[in-house]
């Protein structure tokens, strides 16, 4: 069934024009400051700690969620999960399992008797889990990479042998849920885009439209990690174009290698990065005239550090923590949160 009012239709008229546009602002993109995008995530294949429940942990988050909508009904009754496996029509699922591996965590009790289905009534603990679960999701950037990395799996996992493969069939599997709630035809679009535009997925010009996983999507998979891990991976020779605006908007700045020839020891390629970054995303952060001019004279300064010959990471961490307390007071963006971690990844280089 479709979801938020996006059917297979559409999603098709969609796929077809992915290549096209996608390649379109790649190139645009490309010749403005060739960088790929640095974002520190965990991975979906992470081991969860007893007590937490997170985005990827599937049914047991969406069980949870559903206990919490039946508890609040009936505050002080033991709840029977067999009707959450009927309802969401999880015929594969073992309600006991699902019940047992959330009293392992401590989230709930389960009525203990002689056959018959499982109760449970839920504790302190999985209340907690619960409100962690509902600000979770509210995390559009966090769903996000959640959604790219479990599509990016389930792709190599039904079709990586790279045989097309039409992409809305991944709404209908476990994993497109983020932290109990659906993953939105929205958030599937835009996901898409990104893998194309990293060539972990390519489009396929068939009927219905189709993606299909492309040699380097094939070698990411099984190296672990997520999405963006793969795609930061440090590339020897790396030339990057360190455009900056100034605060007129006109472009400054030169191509330049950067290498790590100063005595100090400073890599200064990560505080490169994230003032060409900066430059891309500045004029969308949703910031007043004055932050953003101040914004984009903080990251010249910044870039100005990191090429010159000898930086000091003194310098370099002063002006990498003023972008990050900068775009922590932003608006709340994808481009603001990537660039806050960017920051922490470049300062986090400076005490290794």
């Amino acid at each position: 069934m479709a979801r938020d009012g996006i059917n297979k239709r559409e999603l098709n008229k969609w796929a077809r024009n992915l290549v096209k546009e996608t390649n379109k602002s790649v190139e645009r993109a490309q010749r403005r400051n060739p960088l790929c995008v640095s974002a520190q995530l965990n991975s979906t294949a992470s081991v969860i700690p007893a007590g937490e429940v997170t985005e990827s942990s599937g049914n047991q988050a969406r069980l949870l969620l559903w206990l919490d909508e039946q508890a609040r009904q009936n505050p002080s009754r033991y709840i029977d999960v067999t009707r959450f496996v009927e309802e969401q029509q999880l015929h594969d699922e073992d309600t006991s399992v699902l019940a047992f591996e959330l009293e392992q965590r401590d989230l709930v009790t389960i009525a203990r008797t002689f056959g018959g289905t499982p109760e449970v009534h839920l504790t302190d603990a999985g209340r907690a889990a619960i409100h962690r679960l509902k600000k979770l999701r509210l995390d559009r950037a966090a769903r996000l990479r959640y959604t790219m990395d479990a599509f990016h799996q389930w792709l190599f996992a039904t079709a990586g042998d790279q045989k097309p493969i039409n992409p809305a069939l991944f709404l209908d599997t476990p994993a497109a849920y983020f932290a109990g709630s659906e993953i939105t035809g929205t958030e599937l679009h835009e996901a898409l885009a990104h893998l194309s535009q990293h060539k972990l997925i390519e489009h396929i010009d068939t009927e219905p439209a189709t993606v299909a996983i492309t040699p380097q999507g094939v070698s990411c998979a099984p190296a672990g990690g997520s999405v963006q891990d793969h795609v930061n991976q440090p590339r020897p020779g790396t030339t990057y174009n360190n455009y900056m605006p100034n605060a007129k908007g006109v472009i400054i700045g030169e191509q330049q290698h950067l290498t790590q020839n100063n005595t100090d020891g400073v890599d200064p390629t990560l505080f490169a990065q994230l003032t060409g970054y900066i430059g891309q995303v500045s004029t969308t952060l949703g910031m007043s005239e004055t932050d953003r001019v101040e914004l984009e004279r903080v990251a010249q300064d910044l870039h100005a550090e990191a090429a010159s010959g000898n930086p000091e990471p003194g310098r370099l961490r002063q002006f990498a923590t003023q972008l990050k307390d900068k775009l922590l007071e932003a608006d709340t963006t994808i481009a603001a949160t990537m660039g806050v971690q960017m920051a922490d990844q470049a300062l986090a280089a400076l005490v290794q």
